[in-house]
């Protein structure tokens, strides 16, 4: 996106905000329930959705995340509707699938109208003072003008970093740093919304050392045995079709990260030890937002852009659609909720595409007609509201080493399609009786009629997402 002055941006935000809209955001009652909050958005990258302690690791030590999933709202089924950061995170601020906001790849970026009608615009405009820390990770412009606070970066980043007087620091101390001095800055007169997008637990790629971690955490998990997915024992060779082992990028980076037990485990040792500093991270931000007074009015969300393989099915990376790949983490903590409304959990399929419209919902802001996504505002607050059963995975980005995927996820099917392959090679698996979707359904006869009902539902699918 093209650098543009404020008046330009302004007048976009006055188009997008006087655009039609096909939802209200709070009902009246509810908005009397809610007073205008902070929000803070704490994205990681690359994180499973099972790598917290709430969400059930033994070993991991994620004391503030698990806080913030103790005393608010964790969405268990969480996923994202493409595995790749940069078009995941376009979701993230658009509400859209990939098909619908275009970007496909990491060259690709919002015009200026379509980034008006993204979460951090429309909170602005609507009086929010609004700051942005850490990986942006879409195009190669930065939309710096467009925020009151910019510490953003473009690219992958540098864990290993150093400030203007050349002293050594680590990308989570620096991302601290950034998002204390943005909470000191802000004005008292209206709320905030900060947008923290860290690089961890992302590798460091084209570094052998791929996951480099705050030295302070050298000894964490040192001896500990690691857990393993369950499909680690798999064979790569058997389990695949010839074509998605020719040349495969997910399989390239295995080699370098999980190809024996012994570096599978250091490499997960290392992983986790990135999770624990953000997490000390995101206890330094809460102590903050508390020490400033505002504790009692500020929601917390975390998630993650994608999931990541730690060696499943003799895997790294993520891209397809399997759930180790699509499902990561949500926690919603609002302190303003009563104590009764506290301490959920929601099988509810939730998706990236929901983020924008809760934080617009969360701030009383109209949703645009244009995001495709749900806010997940009525089940903090309790209230039925019809939902999704489905939706539609795609994941076609452009790279010689990974084949292009599509497909839908139900509640209790996935179907998934590789749709350039001649013939069309299809799996499908059944989420309750197969988590782990060991088994491929698509070629037993007994499941010919669920085959052809999710073929048809995916077509249909794909049509209304795609505008």
């Amino acid at each position: 996106m093209k650098s543009i002055s404020r008046r330009q941006f302004n007048s976009q935000i006055a188009l997008a905000t006087g655009a039609l809209f096909t939802r209200s955001a709070l009902t009246s009652s509810a908005a009397e329930e809610y007073e205008r909050p902070n929000i803070v958005f704490l994205l990681a990258d690359d994180m499973r959705w099972n790598s917290l302690g709430c969400m059930g690791d033994p070993v991991i030590q994620t004391p503030n995340l698990d806080r913030l999933g103790r005393e608010g709202h964790i969405f268990d089924q969480c996923r994202v509707t493409t595995s790749i950061c940069c078009s995941s995170r376009a979701s993230i601020l658009s509400g859209q699938y990939v098909c619908a906001h275009g970007i496909d790849d990491f060259a690709k970026t919002f015009d200026e109208t379509a980034y008006a009608q993204c979460y951090p615009a429309l909170l602005r405009g609507h009086g929010y003072h609004t700051g942005f820390v850490g990986k942006y990770g879409i195009g190669t412009e930065l939309p710096e003008g467009t925020y009151d606070f910019w510490r953003g970066f473009g690219g992958q980043g540098h864990y290993e970093t150093r400030d203007e007087a050349g002293t050594f620091k680590h990308l989570n101390e620096v991302t601290s740093e950034d998002c204390l001095e943005f909470l000191e800055q802000c004005p008292k007169d209206r709320p905030f919304s900060l947008s923290v997008s860290f690089k961890a637990p992302h590798c460091q790629d084209g570094d052998e050392r791929q996951f480099i971690h705050e030295k302070e955490y050298d000894s964490l998990y040192a001896g500990k045995e690691m857990p393993i997915p369950a499909t680690n024992d798999i064979s790569y060779e058997d389990h695949f079709p010839e074509f998605f082992k020719n040349n495969n990028e997910a399989r390239v980076r295995w080699l370098i990260r999980f190809a024996d037990a012994e570096m599978q485990q250091e490499s997960i040792r290392k992983y986790y030890r990135l999770i624990t500093g953000m997490d000390r991270v995101v206890g330094e931000i809460r102590d903050k937002v508390e020490a400033l007074g505002l504790g009692n009015n500020t929601v917390f969300i975390f998630t993650s852009d994608n999931g990541f393989f730690l060696g499943d099915f003799g895997l790294a990376g993520k891209w397809y659609g399997y759930e180790s790949s699509i499902r990561v983490p949500l926690i919603i903590y609002d302190p303003r909720l009563s104590a009764a409304r506290r301490s959920q959990r929601h099988d509810v399929l939730a998706l990236n595409l929901d983020l924008a419209p809760t934080m617009l919902d969360l701030a009383g802001i109209p949703i645009p007609a244009g995001m495709q996504g749900q806010s997940l505002v009525p089940w903090l607050l309790g209230r039925h509201v019809s939902w999704r059963s489905d939706f539609y995975y795609e994941h076609n980005f452009h790279h010689p080493g990974i084949p292009k995927s599509e497909g839908i996820v139900s509640e209790e099917w996935k179907y998934l399609c590789y749709h350039e392959e001649t013939p069309v090679y299809e799996e499908l698996f059944n989420l309750k009786t197969d988590p782990h979707e060991t088994r491929n359904l698509a070629g037993n006869p007994g499941s010919a009629s669920v085959l052809h009902k999710m073929r048809e539902r995916y077509t249909e699918l794909k049509e209304e997402c795609c505008l």
